[in-house]
């Protein structure tokens, strides 16, 4: 689109493609499986106006994003770094609690929750360090002793509200420092401290934990109203305070998803285990074709299905083919972003590009795993396509940051002199 002569969407064409296909799915599905807040708002055509206008919000700051060059983009980490670690302080202490847990900050009306933002930090700060510790041979040696010193105080606070975003988030910083050449004796020690840790921690869940304890039905409830802006009047006690106090809740999510046992469907308690019966339920009756948008029936039982299980949602309306486009459509742009990262010259955008792509794509496939069972259940939405406020926003700014690195970043190309390929750097912009 141009305006005046000036175009407004700047950089790689498919990866703009990507967005608005996603977005797109996202305003169908969202509307669909949104009864739930129909009913409580009384209002059908609010929760999609809402939606909408925060999709639009997030396009617009993409448009912003990829319009600085991101070169900037470093002098930024600092301030960013300070911000996120202030606000997840805060959020422990004195933020909004929603399913046991405190995520969110209140502010003017709107909702923000602080590990989003802290989730791109992190990564524009790891790709920073690894772009200033390279030699000629990858890597240097203390490469990851700064990261991890830098990062780790991050994901513990991330961890003591929401286990799987720091687990995940975890996962893509080490993922960024395998293509960091940071070396992998280094790396292979790391897993195996981790491993030792992960073990540990599931020892000390399911020892402390008391899944008894969690009331799942009104959890979910008191969140779906919530989300509604309507409060119930009921809250869920909490035994426990300090890092552990979710551990109820986790050992109930690992014993659901541990026990292999089959029930038949005449025993199966869907009012203790709403979420995976009711996903599993969608997706059986989409007879791979689907039922087409609107045509849901899981939606009105299926707590969450607009944000944490609208996947399962996807693949009852639109059939595997339809919620095989969509796993499509990450791929690529994890792949895209790849080829953006090998023509720039410089380390620092390539390592952000695949680190931002990574993140989402990460998060994508973990959130599909969970709507057809493959991973226990977390709170991860499905990224662009969950109703969300912070999580969407931040996410078209993740995009606009790839699309700035594509349209603005010295790039390499190969030209050819003398009937040899020399190896040239220029600034390339995509219009």
């Amino acid at each position: 689109m141009e305006i005046k002569g000036v175009n407004i969407f700047k950089g790689n064409k498919i990866i703009w493609m990507v967005l608005f296909l996603l977005c797109t799915i996202s305003i169908i599905e969202v509307f669909s499986a949104s009864s739930m807040l129909t009913y409580k708002g009384g209002n059908y055509l609010s929760p999609i106006i809402k939606h909408a206008a925060t999709i639009i919000c997030g396009i617009v700051m993409a448009v912003l994003i990829l319009n600085i060059d991101c070169r900037y983009f470093k002098i930024a980490t600092v301030f960013l770094l300070f911000i996120s670690f202030i606000t997840l302080i805060y959020v422990l202490l004195w933020g909004k609690a929603e399913n046991d847990a405190s995520r969110w900050i209140g502010f003017a009306g709107f909702q923000f929750q602080p590990s989003e933002l802290a989730k791109g930090t992190l990564v524009l700060a790891t790709a920073q360090v690894l772009s200033a510790m390279q030699t000629e041979n990858g890597a240097d040696s203390k490469t990851m002793k700064y990261i991890l010193y830098l990062c780790v105080p991050f994901l513990v606070l991330i961890a003591g509200e929401n286990l799987s975003t720091a687990i995940l988030l975890g996962a893509v910083i080490l993922m960024m420092m395998f293509i960091g050449h940071v070396p992998i004796r280094q790396i292979g020690k790391l897993l195996g401290v981790l491993m030792i840790g992960v073990v540990s921690i599931f020892a000390l869940v399911m020892l402390v934990g008391d899944e008894e304890e969690v009331n799942t039905k009104q959890q979910l409830t008191e969140k779906t109203v919530s989300v509604a802006g309507k409060d119930n009047g009921g809250e869920v006690k909490k035994k426990r305070g300090g890092f552990l106090h979710r551990a109820d809740t986790w050992k109930g999510r690992i014993k659901d998803f541990l026990n292999s046992k089959e029930v038949p469907p005449e025993e199966y308690d869907l009012a203790d285990n709403q979420q995976v019966g009711y996903a599993n339920i969608a997706i059986a009756s989409s007879h791979i074709v689907g039922k087409m948008p609107g045509n849901s029936e899981a939606r009105d039982f299926l707590p969450q299905a607009f944000s944490d299980f609208i996947y399962a949602i996807i693949i009852e309306e639109m059939g595997i083919w339809g919620a095989a486009i969509v796993a499509l459509l990450y791929i690529i742009l994890l792949f895209q972003s790849g080829r953006i990262a090998a023509r720039c010259a410089n380390k620092f955008p390539a390592y952000l590009v695949m680190g931002l792509a990574l993140l989402m794509v990460t998060q994508a496939l973990f959130n599909m795993a969970v709507a057809v069972g493959l991973a226990p259940v977390t709170g991860q939405p499905l990224p662009l396509v969950s109703k969300g406020g912070s999580s969407t926003v931040f996410c078209c700014i993740y995009i606009g940051a790839i699309l700035s690195v594509s349209r603005s970043a010295k790039q390499r190309t190969d030209i050819e002199e003398n009937g040899k390929k020399k190896a040239a750097y220029e600034t390339v912009e995509t219009n």
